[in-house]
């Protein structure tokens, strides 16, 4: 097979995970633009010296878009452009009539120029990113668009009534704030379809992912607007730098996160070429995991931790002299189970980071229901053992899962070893974790 069919076939496979939310919303922006364009080449482009500076602002912003944590592309710069572009009032003293509204000359184009404009800055920005190989994010694109054009259709009628500057800096304020909680509930919507996760539990995840981001290109687009009208193009040189620094810290903590990641995976295939468990095993269970976790209802920062402790929860098997065979801990004494995953919270404890997780590691070989526990002192009164949190207990059910039915694809196998595990479930799993896996498994493909 040619490169050339293998990067079609990828393509095709990325148009296919599109999602009927993120086609409705491409579709809507589709033709937002192409209204946009023909009303503009109908009427003419107003003031074209300032649609091209702008243009190109949103154009260099496209290019140095970047993917935060959860996947989530962002162009905080063209964000910013686009959007300061969209409250602009007027553009400098110099050259306006006398009796000119607020002493500037005003700014002259329409909600829907704004429209085109960024839309034509969004697409020559993204052309680079093509001509390299990286495919576009068309929801992305589409959901950054809609959000400009609900800042450009609320603010810019507001400038035909003459409003004093102090009463046009509050509706800039609340229309800015309108378009990022219209982004995130786009999104929150799009990504509870798309990786089926409760609305409720997506809208706070988005919350906490993009409101500080959003909150920087907000404060940034209304600098641009009021520092442009006050003195003119040159002033958005100035005023975009503050969103460029944020950027930047921003790409930093996106890299940090994607660099533990990336780690975490390296370390827990040491115990497979180390064979002390079968190959795919922690990446199995890891997906399984998160899985469950989403169809429980937990937040993207949980569903992470859970995803490194559910990496790394067989790293305890690296103390073990003789190891256990095909790495089953399932099949292994509690004693046993309980040594590993303790040995393993203490490796995960070196790295100082990662407490949350290890703890979590430590608890995931508890059983669901807890007796009393007898320390190892003699003469020491027994206690209750700790009840493992959930996310434990999501890694004891797929552990146990995997451990009996491992990479195999038989459906008969995997509904045997689910009913196994119901039947334990009176002490030993949860049986909502274990009702959880069920669903999970119900909607793997047939192969």
């Amino acid at each position: 097979m040619s490169s050339t069919q293998i990067r079609a076939r990828r393509e095709r496979a990325a148009w296919q995970t599109i999602d009927s939310g993120q086609l409705l919303l491409i579709a809507t922006a589709g033709l937002f633009v192409v209204v946009a364009i023909a009303e503009v080449a109908a009427s003419g482009l107003r003031q074209p010296n300032v649609a091209i500076i702008f243009g190109v602002l949103i154009a260099l912003g496209e290019l140095f878009r970047m993917v935060m944590p959860g996947n989530r592309e962002v162009a905080p710069i063209a964000s910013a452009g686009a959007m300061g572009y969209a409250l602009l009032v007027g553009i400098g003293p110099e050259g306006a009539p006398p009796d000119a509204p607020l002493g500037v000359v005003p700014a002259e184009h329409s909600p829907l120029q704004v429209v085109a404009v960024t839309s034509v800055g969004m697409l020559v920005g993204s052309l680079p990113h093509i001509l390299v190989g990286r495919s576009p994010r068309p929801d992305a694109m589409a959901r950054r668009l809609f959000t400009v054009a609900v800042v450009a259709l609320c603010f810019r009628p507001m400038l035909s009534l003459g409003l004093p500057w102090q009463l046009l800096l509050a509706v800039m304020g609340l229309v800015v704030v309108l378009s990022c909680f219209t982004d995130v509930l786009i999104a929150a919507m799009i990504r509870a379809e798309a990786v089926r996760a409760r609305f409720g539990i997506a809208l706070r995840d988005e919350l906490d992912a993009k409101m500080a981001l959003c909150a920087a290109t907000s404060a940034t687009a209304m600098l641009i607007a009021v520092a442009t009208t006050a003195m003119g193009e040159a002033a958005l040189l100035i005023f975009t730098v503050p969103i460029l620094v944020t950027q930047f810290a921003f790409r930093r903590y996106a890299g940090i996160r994607a660099t533990y990641l990336q780690t975490v995976r390296a370390l827990s295939r040491v115990t497979e070429v180390g064979g002390y468990v079968e190959t795919g095993h922690s990446r199995r269970v890891s997906r399984l995991s998160v899985a469950m976790g989403r169809e429980l209802g937990m937040s993207e920062e949980e569903l992470l931790e859970l995803e490194y402790a559910a990496l790394m929860h067989d790293i305890g098997q690296l103390s073990l002299g003789d190891p256990i065979p095909g790495g089953a801990t399932v099949l292994a004494s509690p004693a046993e189970q309980r040594r590993i995953a303790e040995l393993g919270a203490e490796v995960i404890k070196q790295t100082g980071v990662l407490d949350r997780v290890a703890h979590i590691v430590q608890l995931s070989s508890h059983p669901y229901r807890t007796g009393p526990e007898t320390l190892a002192g003699p003469g020491e009164a027994e206690r209750p053992a700790p009840a493992p949190p959930l996310a434990g207990r999501i890694i004891k059910v797929a552990n146990a899962y995997d451990d009996l039915v491992g990479d195999s694809a038989d459906r008969d196998r995997g509904a045997a070893v689910l009913e196994r595990l119901r039947l334990d479930s009176a002490a030993e799993y949860d049986p909502t974790v274990v009702e959880a896996l069920s669903r999970v498994v119900d909607r793997r493909p047939r192969p």
